[in-house]
Formats: structure tokens, sequence, C-alpha cells
């Protein structure tokens, strides 16, 4: 069944109110209505896939009105300054959203892209998405990020849009002015863009496999996407594993896909503690490990206990420095491993963790604070003196005590701040009641902060 549809034009953009997607023009119409050359529009189907004709009997191109359709849209683009690659992508990631591409350029309303942000930049595009976000307006974010897609390359959006954008919202949420809901929805909406444009990534053309995962226990998977897109576009074959990825079965996996190098993100001391462990099972496949994530930034100390490559500080240089290691330029990496006293130590706190933090909560029961706070409370500094016992290192704990004293005094667990005292008083008592002399570690460093 055909359909019915009409055309018109706005300011040169082509409008389809019904896409009629029905082969019917020949090879010789589409270049009369659009003056794209022959062998060009074959390069295009080759190289892009689009467009798609159908083929008669005789094996001969007909296309449709939405296929000329679409390549006047490209060539509009092309006309704004994009590559005929990066048109292409952007076509897909619309379609992927939802948006008819040819709709979403060309209805004359208020909110057309060149006027959905009060000017063009980078910086202004990115306040106009993080207003969106915390609005949970997701028609505004989306159509500010085609925008930006439309005006800049896809490694500025992603680095000084949509991970600018994301730091911002943490920083945010972290001093209590942006809640945890419009966080995970401005994280979900970045998430979704980025998983859109990886569906759009040429086909590897290199030799060779390259493993990206989220350390154990890590959920923030935006770092190790951004990594993964910026391979794939580079020619690599990347299996992501997602976000959280187990140890076990770790070795077993590697020695299935034989990687070239095993990156890892991680973006908290707590889940940047799990990677020696990690480190110390590729090797038994003689995979090369390579890590990255913001607390790195933060706590520059953790690189010297993690017996694997460093990616740097600048997610936007990682594939220089992944090239740079399956070249195999490389020494092997050194690091100051924990040592056996920290590993006792570990081993006892994970022992009698139950108990202390059972014995905080009962000496603070009294408090005007509501005991999920102080669960909270003991969860974040549990997990941190475990990673820091992991790596070998409790001054690490130094850095991190600060960010959460902040974060238990803010709007999210509403941890008084005349309350943190007695807290870290009540965890040094009950540390002292149940570790033995395997635990100095620990009690020397509560002695130390109370």
């Amino acid at each position: 069944m055909t359909h019915k549809f009409k055309l018109c034009t706005v300011e040169n953009e082509v409008i389809l109110t019904d896409v009629n997607k029905t082969p019917t023009f020949n090879l010789k119409a589409v270049v009369q209505e659009t003056g794209i050359k022959p062998d060009t529009l074959r390069a295009w189907e080759r190289r892009y896939g689009l467009p798609q004709p159908e083929r008669t009997a005789g094996r001969h191109r007909l296309y449709s009105q939405y296929d000329i359709d679409m390549l006047k849209w490209l060539q509009a683009r092309q006309d704004e300054g994009l590559s005929i690659s990066r048109a292409v992508d952007l076509w897909r990631q619309l379609e992927a959203e939802g948006e008819s591409p040819v709709e979403a350029y060309g209805v004359e309303s208020e909110e057309t892209p060149s006027q959905i942000v009060a000017g063009d930049s980078i910086n202004q595009l990115r306040e106009g998405w993080i207003a969106a976000c915390l609005k949970f307006d997701e028609h505004r974010a989306r159509q500010i990020l085609s925008q930006a897609f439309a005006l800049f390359p896809m490694e500025t959006v992603c680095f000084k849009l949509l991970q600018q954008s994301l730091a911002e919202i943490g920083a945010g949420w972290y001093e209590g002015r942006v809640t945890v809901q419009q966080e995970h929805f401005a994280s979900a909406l970045a998430i979704r863009q980025l998983e859109t444009l990886l569906n759009a990534a040429p086909p590897p053309n290199k030799n060779g496999r390259i493993v990206v995962a989220c350390a154990p226990e890590e959920l923030h998977t935006f770092s190790a996407l951004l990594i993964t897109l910026l391979l794939r576009h580079r020619g690599w074959d990347v299996i992501y594993l997602g976000a959280d990825v187990p140890p076990d079965r770790l070795s077993t996996t590697l020695s299935d896909i034989r990687p070239q190098l095993l990156i890892v993100t991680a973006q908290t001391l707590h889940t940047a503690g799990t990677l020696p462990g990690v480190a110390l099972l590729a090797r038994e496949t003689n995979t090369p490990m390579a890590y990255g994530g913001g607390v790195f930034t933060m706590i520059e100390e953790i690189v010297l206990h993690i017996p694997a490559y460093y990616l740097g500080d600048e997610l936007s240089a990682a594939p220089q420095v992944v090239e740079r290691l399956v070249s195999g330029s490389h020494g092997e990496p050194q690091a100051q491993l924990a040592s056996p006293a920290h590993q006792a130590a570990l081993d006892q706190f994970t022992g009698h963790r139950s108990a202390i933090e059972a014995d905080v909560l009962e000496a603070l029961a009294s408090a005007d604070v509501p005991l999920r706070y102080l669960k909270n409370a003991n969860r974040d500094l549990g997990d941190n003196i475990q990673a820091a016992l992991a790596l070998g290192d409790m001054d690490l704990l130094n850095h991190n005590l600060e960010w959460l004293q902040g974060l238990l005094v803010n709007f999210h667990y509403r941890m008084p701040e005349e309350v943190m005292k007695p807290y870290m008083a009540a965890y040094q008592k009950a540390a002292k009641e149940h570790l033995d002399q395997a635990g100095q570690p620990i009690l020397e460093w509560l002695a130390h902060v109370n």
C-alpha cells in the first residue's frame, strides 16, 4: 500500500509530512532531483549503506521519495560544514532515537535547532543541556545534542558537552544542589547518546581485540563507553563488557577472547581498590592491562599501587596511549603492592567489619541522626578502608576523608557536622574492641584522624 505525502521547503530544508518508502524513481531521476553524481551515490551506498535502493529484475536501482529526501538532508548537513560520514552518523543517531531526521531539522517552529540555545558555542550548548536535564526535559536535551553534533566534531561534543556536563551535575549532587534523580536522568541520557554513537561506529579495520570493562562494583559506565567509542572510531575491534564486571572467571574470558589489551575504569577509591587483583588475574593470561577514571586525578598516589598501565589524566589522550601499549613500546608496569601486614589487616577487618559497624550504630543510637544515614556512613568508610588496605597505603584515606565528610553532612545523608567527630570516635573505639595486632594499620590511622 502506498501513502500520500506532501513536500515543501522552509529555508532550503526539506519537510516530509508523510514518509513514502515505495521504490519509484530510477537513478537518472534521483540525479536530476538531487544533483548528486551517480558515482557519488554508489560510493555512499558502498561506504555508508545509505541510501539503500531496491533493485528491479534487471538489477537497476529504484529509489523512494524517502531516499531522495534523505539525500537532500545529507546535502544540507554538508552545506553546514559536516563531513558526509558525520552527516550519516547524525542521521542514524536521530533514527535510533525514534526521531525523523528530516522533521527534526526541517519543521519551522520556535524550537528549530538553530534556535534551541541562544548562541552556538559549546559552552552555551553545555549550559542549555544541563538546564534541560535538571528540568527533566528530555526532548529539549536531545535537540540540543543534535544541534551540537551538527556544529562540532563528535569528540568535542562528547568531552566538552557530555563529560563536562556530567562533572558539573555530579558536583551539584555532592554539594546537595542536585538530586540523585536529576543526576541519574542526565547520566542516562548521556549514556544512551554514547550507545547510539557506538551503534553507528564504523566496522573495525585493525587486527586484534581490546576489552573494555568497569571495575568490580563500579556502576558508572560513561568513561568506559567513551573509551570504547574513541577506539572504535580509530578502527579497533573493542569488546565492551559493561558495569561491575566481577573477577570470577576473568582469566577464562581473557583466554577465550585473547585481547591485545584489557582496559578497566574506576571512579572511586572503593572500586580502584579492586584493580590490583584484576591486574594479577590479567597477568595469568599474559594480557596487558590499562586503567583510568576520575578517582586517579583526585588521588594521584593510587597509581603507584596498581600493577598496570595508567591511561593518563586526560581521557581524550587515551587512544594514543592505547596505540603505544598495543605496539609493544612499553616496559613492565611497576607498583608498590600491598604488604603482608596490609593484607592481614584487610583479612581481619573484613571478618570483623559487621561487628564494628553494629557497635557504632549502638553508640550513636541517641544521636539525632536517622539510622539509614549512619548505615551509609559505615558503608562508605568501611569500603574505603578496605580499598586503602588492598592498595597497601592507608594514607590514601586522608585524601578521601574530607570528601567523605562533605558527603555525609550534605543534602544526601543529612549527617549534622557536629556528629562527625563523635562518629569517628565511636568508630575508633569499636575498632579497638574487635581488632588485634593484625589490625594495627587501621588502628593507627584512626588514632591519627581522631
